[in-house]
């Protein structure tokens, strides 16, 4: 193993790109001590260890902690997912935007533009809540040293800044180091979680908060937490595979194809964005409550059943991560297009007719498939965390929540581990590992090397006899 990480730093181009990546990362923890002007972080992180189990805490987990320190990086690169998700919708229900992405890369890159300066206002709209919500307090605290416009002001100048920034760090990692940028900015905010989180494991122990099912309870959550790592890399490596058989064409005076290969269909072909996109629309309604969280019955009720971990959030979370999955898999992958460069080279399903027939099969695979891969999401993401953060079947409203009113509490309030230990945590953390780590291999292989696993290795060409 030793061997093979060596190898990444004998080749001149990819050491650059991984030095590239850890500078730039570390760039974005640097940025995450540097506060916000005018904020009182010690009433802020009082208010967010008292939140610990609501949508604060879950969108603090994406920030890395900076959204609880008000830190220059507290919005994030929420903003900028945000605004790629409307962008990606538009060109589903907009019929310019749908021509302008078949343009090709010029197409691309304007879109991309236009997310820039979606993110931009995005981010502004957000300071600005965010401004008058601490300018307002919450829950009676005071959390702004001098209240006024020039306190707005700068608090929206300094988060715009920092979210276009680290929009702009996110860019620089995906073009010039390696793996996804925004994707292991997410993943650099969760893992940096770590240590905190067991230390707040030794702590339960040392202290023996759940009494006499405090060391069982540990040993379940450790042996949980490997069984869902093992399961998620289990699933990122299944695939479909669709055999594929080329007829043989005589070009001049060679013959070519003849062989048969396959086309694999990932079961998860869409990662870990369909729930960090799930994640990322359900803090959309929770950032506006804040600003008129008081002003009716009917709606803070409303933003109490959207709170994290509630029934109804976790049905809006599950719902969103299915039509998410097959959004990003329409966006990806096109099975037409596919059924029309198979039957361009010769190509053709075994027992199915090139064309239409052909697009339609490997449609319905695709939608069965993506299925089977949606609800992997949503096991790996609700269920962990439901067994941690307890499932509050009990806040249902009228006849359904009596029903659960006699559960055990650590079935319905969970545990209280750290955040790092819940199913969308993990998934993130491995998916984007496996994915970085992918890439790292390509680049091995491809220059003859061998990669991490034993599946992988050095290009050999054939023997002379």
């Amino acid at each position: 193993m030793f061997e093979k990480i060596a190898n990444i730093f004998r080749i001149p181009d990819l050491r650059k790109r991984v030095l590239f990546t850890f500078a730039m990362l570390a760039v974005y923890r640097v940025g995450g001590h540097l506060p916000t002007p005018g904020v009182d972080t010690v009433a802020l992180q009082r208010l967010f260890q008292s939140q610990s189990g609501s949508m604060l805490g879950f969108v603090d987990l994406f920030s890395g902690g900076n959204l609880g320190r008000m830190t220059i990086f507290a919005l994030g690169i929420m903003p900028y997912i945000t605004a790629s998700i409307i962008l990606q919708l538009l060109t589903v229900v907009y019929e310019p935007l749908a021509r302008l992405q078949k343009e090709g890369e010029l197409g691309r890159k304007k879109i991309t533009q236009w997310t820039r300066y979606l993110t931009v206002i995005l981010s502004a709209v957000q300071s600005l809540g965010i401004a008058l919500t601490l300018q307002h307090g919450v829950g009676g605290q005071q959390l702004v040293l001098t209240p006024g416009i020039y306190f707005i002001l700068m608090t929206m100048l300094t988060l715009t800044a920092g979210s276009t920034f680290v929009m702009w760090l996110g860019e620089q990692i995906t073009e010039r180091g390696v793996g996804n940028g925004m994707s292991l900015l997410i993943f650099a905010g969760i893992v940096v979680g770590l240590p905190r989180a067991v230390f707040d494991l030794y702590d339960k122990v040392h202290t023996n908060a759940w009494g006499a099912f405090t060391f069982p309870a540990m040993i379940l959550l450790l042996a949980l937490m490997i069984v869902v790592v093992a399961f998620i890399v289990f699933v990122e490596k299944s695939e479909r595979r669709i055999p594929v058989q080329y007829a043989k064409r005589v070009v001049g005076r060679k013959v070519m194809g003849g062989q048969s290969t396959h086309l694999p269909l990932r079961v998860n072909a869409g990662g870990v964005m369909p729930v960090i996109f799930a994640s990322s629309i359900l803090t959309l309604p929770q950032t506006a409550g804040y600003l008129i969280k008081g002003k009716s019955v009917v709606i803070d009720r409303m933003l109490e059943q959207l709170n994290w971990g509630e029934p109804l959030y976790t049905m809006l979370y599950a719902i969103g991560i299915i039509f998410f999955a097959y959004f990003y898999v329409s966006i990806i992958f096109n099975p037409t297009e596919v059924s029309q460069n198979m039957q361009k080279y010769g190509g053709f399903i075994p027992g199915i007719r090139p064309g239409k027939r052909t697009s339609d099969y490997i449609n319905d695979i695709l939608t069965r498939i993506t299925l089977v891969g949606g609800l992997y999401l949503i096991v790996v993401s609700i269920i962990p965390e439901w067994m941690i953060a307890g499932m509050r079947l009990n806040h249902l409203p009228g006849a359904l929540g009596a029903m659960f009113e006699h559960l055990p509490t650590w079935v319905t309030n969970g545990l209280g581990v750290n955040f790092y230990f819940g199913g969308t945590s993990l998934l993130i953390v491995v998916g984007v590992a496996m994915d970085t780590i992918n890439q790292v291999e390509s680049q091995l292989i491809m220059r003859h090397y061998e990669g991490f696993s034993s599946r992988s290795g050095r290009i050999r060409g054939r023997r002379a006899w």
